[in-house]
């Protein structure tokens, strides 16, 4: 009996434990540096194009809910992260003007802000809606492990203020909110590890603690499923590290190139996970296990 139970036990485990040898599938190629896809809740996932100054629909069916943006006709330089927000926008960090713009339905580009204090923003690289609608985005200047000269910002449309939230970061990089919106996720790049920050009920990422180191390349992009799990691109390392909430890894997924540097839930039950890929200039999909967090557009005021 004692020798049943345990291979009961084991044969449990195993079926618990989540599957993730995903199988990726090219979804577009021919880019000029990926990053920031950003799904719009419907037929479309947008991602900039950081070396070629224009961002792209990679879906091929159905009529584009955003022109193409090129750089050379609007407001923008060069753009890396992207998101949606309620308001039907396409908001982008531009890193070539020092600006969070955004797109209208029609493709047209203004600039939300540009500084802080007078000063300029240095290259804003990624970005995330908060539960409250406030928009936090990273800005990173030097890459220097002894020069943490890297922000965070948070910028309120009710008032159209803007928030230094936190600081001294080496080359802040992805931003994401947990399951739960009380903590927020940063990748510090120059220092191979993620940040985790209590978000306060005034707006400031405090209680900063290591997360989770990641030698070997840049932690990137990041994406959190509905259990709670991290998912983060290892820039350099070639794969996908996921953590549960406390920090553990629990799964490392190799990817088509050693360059992975966003990532991104899609699709009705938001099992499809875009990731951009900067060795192969290309974006890639698959199936996972768990159903990405829905963003704050894709959730009901």
């Amino acid at each position: 009996m004692k020798i049943l139970r345990l291979v009961f036990s084991l044969l449990f485990i195993a079926c618990a434990q989540p599957d993730f040898n995903l199988r990726f599938e090219k979804a577009a190629d021919n880019l000029q540096f990926p990053e920031g896809p950003a799904w719009d809740g419907g037929q479309h996932v947008y991602v900039s194009n950081c070396y070629g100054g224009w961002i792209t629909d990679i879906q091929k069916t159905g009529v584009d809910t955003f022109a193409v943006a090129d750089s050379s006709k609007s407001c923008f330089r060069q753009t890396n992260g992207l998101a949606f927000n309620r308001d039907g926008f396409l908001y982008a960090c531009d890193f070539g003007t020092g600006a969070i713009i955004r797109f209208n339905p029609s493709g047209q580009c203004e600039v939300v802000v540009d500084g802080f204090k007078g000063q300029r923003f240095n290259r804003p690289n990624d970005l995330a809606f908060a539960p409250d609608g406030s928009l936090y985005f990273t800005d990173p200047k030097s890459y220097d492990r002894q020069n943490p000269d890297g922000k965070v910002y948070r910028y309120q449309f009710e008032n159209d203020s803007v928030q230094l939230v936190a600081d001294h970061l080496c080359f802040p990089n992805g931003i994401a909110f947990s399951a739960n919106g009380r903590w927020v996720y940063i990748a510090e790049s120059a220092k191979e590890r993620v940040l985790k920050f209590h978000l306060s009920k005034d707006g400031l990422l405090t209680e900063r603690t290591v997360f989770a180191n990641m030698p070997g390349g840049d932690p990137d992009g990041i994406a959190v499923d509905k259990k709670g799990n991290v998912y983060v691109a290892h820039f350099g390392g070639g794969k996908i590290i996921v953590f549960d909430a406390h920090g553990n890894q629990i799964a490392a997924i190799p990817v088509p190139g050693k360059k992975p540097s966003n990532l991104e839930f899609a699709g009705k039950d938001l099992k499809t996970l875009y990731v951009t890929e900067d060795e192969t200039n290309a974006v890639y999909r698959a199936r996972v296990p768990f159903a990405g967090l829905p963003l704050f557009h894709q959730t009901k005021p």
